[in-house]
This record gives C-alpha cells, structure tokens and sequence, in this order.
C-alpha cells in the first residue's frame, strides 16, 4: 500500500500551494504538484496518491524530491536541451528556389522529401520555403486560347443549344480522339514561378498513327 510521506512543508510555501489551487489561470500541471505536495505534508503514502491523482508512483517522488532539494522553486518545468534549429541562409533559400524550378529526374514534380534529401535539408524546412516564396510544384492549371476569329458566335451557339436546345436536336460533344498519338500541348508549357503554378494547354497537338 506504500508508505507514509514525509514531505514537510513550510507554512508560508503551503499558503502559496494553496492560492495556485484557488487560482482560475494556474496551469494543469503546477496544480498537480500542488496537490502532490500537500496531500504528501498532510500524510496521505505514495502509491494511494497516485492512484488517486491518476499518476505513477514516479512523479509522486519526484515532485516531492523537487520540493526537498529546492523549495518552491524547483516545482517549474525545465526546459529540456536539445538540438538547436539551424538557420538557414538566404543562398540555401536560393538553392531551394532554383532547385525546385527545375524537373526532376524519373518523377513528374518535386516532392518535400526527395527535394530535402537532394539540397540537404528537412522536407519540413523545404515546405517552409515553399510556403514562403509562394511554391506549388504539384499543381498544374491548364488553359486554352482559340485563334478562331468566329470563336465568340460559336461559343454563343454553342451555349444556345445547351441551354435552349430546339426540339428533337441531337447534340454530339467530342473530347479527346484516343487513337490519335498525343505528339506535345498545342501551346509551350509555361514552367513554374513564385506565386504561380505551373501552366499547360489542356489539349494536344495528335497525329494519326499509320
């Protein structure tokens, strides 16, 4: 059943436990080693506390170790030491950009991940980069511009019949012609920028194959 505390609380540092207890603001954790605290002082052992308070027996210990070593003090988080973040330059930026302007081998686009492994970066930090100049390698808008100089009466009626079609017509739609071999897009791929996808004719140029 575990054993009686022993923690001993001085009187002012048990009147400060109890107004973070009262307080609306105070955070879940702090007041979780509060109530550690004076429930340890008022003689409650170690194991039915953390069962109550839905803890291990583990961070009962600790926080009253805590307490022990270095009063009300030692009760804040301690930021834990790690791997700084490193910064990267403006030219490594660059290099991202430049990069990522360019096809890649064997794949249609740059993902995160192959780009961050070829520039030596995290594919978090090449998404970064991406987000901040505006970077959109796997989108794809596409467009069409006649040079029909009757293209807007024949979109006209086109519409017409769409949308007040005469009686007994029969409207026929052709799309794609799927036996003739797709040679390149009727208009030069316009490539990637800053702040834009890249562009592409939506149809091609075909020759019918012999």
């Amino acid at each position: 059943m575990g054993y009686k505390a022993d923690v001993r609380l001085v009187k002012k540092d048990r009147k400060v436990l109890e107004s973070w207890l009262r307080a609306p603001t105070i955070s879940q954790e702090m007041a979780l080693r509060a109530k550690i605290l004076i429930a340890s002082a008022d003689g409650e052992a170690i194991r039915p506390l953390a069962t109550r308070l839905g803890i291990s027996p583990t961070t009962v210990c600790l926080w009253r170790r805590r307490y022990e070593s270095e009063g009300l003090a030692g009760l804040g988080t301690r930021h834990r030491s790690g791997r700084k973040k490193s910064k990267v330059t403006p030219a490594k930026e660059r290099a991202v950009v430049a990069a990522t302007m360019k096809e890649p081998k064997d794949t249609t686009h740059w993902s995160t991940r192959r780009l961050g492994k070829k520039v030596g970066l995290s594919n978090a930090t090449v998404y970064r980069i991406w987000r901040k100049y505006g970077l959109q390698p796997h989108r794809v808008q596409t467009f069409k511009f006649s040079t029909d100089p009757d293209f807007d009466a024949k979109l006209a009626d086109v519409i017409g019949i769409y949308l007040d079609p005469p009686e007994r017509a029969l409207v026929l739609c052709v799309d794609e012609k799927s036996q003739i071999q797709a040679l390149d897009r009727t208009q030069p791929l316009l490539p990637m920028r800053p702040g834009l996808p890249a562009r592409m004719t939506h149809d091609h140029e075909r020759v019918r194959s012999t």
